[in-house]
Parts: structure tokens; sequence; C-alpha cells
């Protein structure tokens, strides 16, 4: 257990106050947007003469939504991070998959998190918790608590799921902490594509193959459970369809990661091998900001080498644009991203820049960071 309770030591970017993780979800599709849930209305045309008669599927069973939230709440946690820049941050929602402290929740949750704090809701006690790998690009993560004798969730599979099938979503609404708040609803979609945009940072991300349920979901419910009739987790609430005050007379949609998908992720991150969307252990950082301002293909520019980071300590400042690590090339932000994912803290990369000293090889010694 050891290896997996690393401390996280690194810095976070300039969010001040305490900011409440909800993601607003923007549907990709104008169908979608427009409120079509790709159904059509069913019509009973006869069937051909001399033709077994059509095979129509079973009806759904109803949800008793009082006694699903009963038996989900006992195996979830309540997340808060902080910063050493600005304190308190973002809150949100876990889900308890193993006894002894491993908790799924959503990657945007503890992104660019110095400490992480998670209160049980079984037992009511909190733990300072170790980020043990994410994939960004799925919005999941993997928390590791020093604890034993959690109540665990009961995982199901998305794979059997069927649009109107009646789902539970429960989490920390509001991030105010306590018992969870469950919302129900009908799935009305199974492979919704969106814009994520963060509210604490505004950072925007395109997720795809999204559980679509029609229930008012809230900030802090994110990393919460989506769960089915039988209260077995067949997703991880990742956004909302955004304020409901402002929702210009549309039904409020929560969406999810299915539950198969985000198990893969945690596979991979148990197996102890990175790949390049799956980061495992601390994170390596260069202490570069860095935008998307140069056309792909191109490079990713420096906007800020932090003073007393490894990128400045070797020599890197603002307009320098990196186009290599090691023997990898660099053509993006991306790509960057890409290239220090299997990367830890200590390890030394060959940064290759260009910039007003011309075309040059620098090394450069990792430091640890906050999860991307």
């Amino acid at each position: 257990m050891d290896d997996r309770r690393q401390q996280i030591t690194a810095r976070r970017g300039s969010a001040s106050g305490r900011a409440l993780v909800m993601v607003v979800a923007f549907v990709l599709t104008v169908a979608a947007f427009l409120g079509y849930r790709g159904e059509l209305t069913a019509r009973n045309y006869p069937d051909p003469v001399g033709t077994a008669a059509s095979v129509r599927p079973a009806p759904l069973e109803p949800m008793d939504p009082a006694f699903v939230a009963a038996a989900v709440r006992p195996a979830l946690v309540n997340i808060n991070t902080s910063t050493k820049v600005s304190g308190p941050g973002a809150a949100g929602s876990g889900i308890v998959l193993t006894a002894d402290g491993e908790v799924l929740t959503s990657h945007h949750v503890v992104m660019g998190a110095d400490s992480v704090t998670v209160t049980d809701v079984g037992n009511g006690k909190a733990y300072d918790a170790v980020v043990l790998g994410y994939d960004s690009g799925a919005d999941i993560a993997l928390l590791d608590l020093p604890a034993a004798d959690l109540p665990t969730a009961a995982i199901g599979s998305s794979a059997g799921l069927r649009l109107r099938q009646p789902v539970l979503a429960i989490g920390n609404a509001g991030g105010t902490g306590g018992t969870p708040t469950a919302v129900h609803g009908p799935l009305t979609n199974l492979d919704s594509d969106i814009v994520a945009v963060n509210v604490a940072d505004l950072s925007r991300k395109a997720l795809s193959g999204m559980l679509e349920v029609a229930a008012e979901v809230t900030a802090g419910e994110s990393g919460g459970a989506l769960v089915d009739r039988n209260a077995s987790v067949v997703g991880v609430i990742a956004a909302a369809s955004g304020d409901p005050e402002h929702a210009q007379g549309r039904p409020p949609n929560g969406y999810a990661v299915p539950i198969d998908a985000a198990m893969r992720v945690v596979q991979q991150i148990r197996s102890g091998t990175p790949t390049d969307t799956v980061h495992i252990g601390p994170t390596a950082t260069l202490g570069v900001l860095i935008s998307n301002a140069l056309p792909t293909g191109t490079g990713a520019r420096v906007d800020v080498a932090i003073y007393g980071m490894p990128a400045h300590a070797a020599g890197l400042s603002a307009g320098d644009v990196i186009t290599s690590v090691d023997d990898r090339a660099v053509t993006s932000v991306q790509s960057l991203r890409v290239a220090l994912n299997t990367r830890k803290p200590n390890d030394t990369v060959q940064v290759g820049v260009s910039g007003a000293h011309g075309v040059h090889t620098i090394p450069v010694v990792l430091s640890a960071g906050p999860p991307n």
C-alpha cells in the first residue's frame, strides 16, 4: 500500500475562493440541442403475410427511488480539494470500489488540486486521499484512502442499458457535504457527445459516448453514481446541462461516463502501466503555462515559465516554442501533455526548444505537480 500513498506536493493555478465543481454540458449536435433524443415514435404497421409477429422489447420495470438511494448512499464519499495558492477549491463526489479505500471519481473534481480530502458517507470519517491515476480525456480518476472496512458500491454494467430505462443520479449536490442527494429520470441517450465547461476554471473538454438522463443533476454531484433499479452503478456522473434558472424552457439533463468505460480506466491504473491517455502516480510537470495560440503542427508555445519550476530553472522563457520531448515530436499542447503523461517526477527529459537563442535541446528535471 505504501507505493500508492505518495504525497501530492505541487501547486495550482490562480483560482480564488471556493469553486464548486459543476460542468455545464453543451450538446454538439443541433438536433440534440433542440431536444430531439434520437427516438422515433413507434408505429404499429401490420406484419407481412406469412411472417412471424415483430419481436417487441419487454416493458421496463419501475424503480423505487427511495430504496435505491438508501442502498447506494453508504458507498459514496464527499470530496473537497484545495490548492496552496487559493485555498479551498472544488467539491464533488466519489464511489467506493474497495473496502481498503479505492474511490472512483471524475478527473475534473481533483484536477489541479494540491490536497484532496474525502469524507466517507458510510462511516462519517474524513481521509487525506492520494490520486492513484487518471484519464483526463475520459474524465475519470482513481483515489486511494488510508481506510479499511468501507462499504462498497455494487458495480454493474452499462452494456445492456436501454432508452427510457429509469436510473437514479446521486451525489454531493451543491458540494455542501452531508447526506448525498438523489434525482431520478429516464435515460434519453446512450451515446451523447458533449463539450463540458468546468465553471471552476472555464476549461472545456469534449466527451463522447456519454449516458444522458432526464434529471436535474447539479453542482457537486460530479463523480457520483448513476445507478439502475437494482442499485448497481452503471455510470459516473460527469456533467449537467446547465443552470436550471437559465435553461430557456429545455428540460434539465445530466450526463455520465458509462461504468464499463470508467472501469477500463480503473483496471489500467491498477495495472501500474501508463499509456498515452492514462496517467499513473504523481504527475510530472515542466512548470509552464501554454496556450493553443500556435497552429497545429508547429509546437507548444510557452506563455509563462513559472518561477522556481523546472522549465524556468532550465532557462525556458515566455515565447519559446517546445518542439520535442526526448525523441518525441511536440506538435501541439495536447501532444506535449501526451509526451509527459508517462513521465514521473525527478525524471530528466531532453526538451527541444525553438526561441530567441535558436533551436537547441536542454535537459529538464521534472518536478511533482497537481493532476493535469
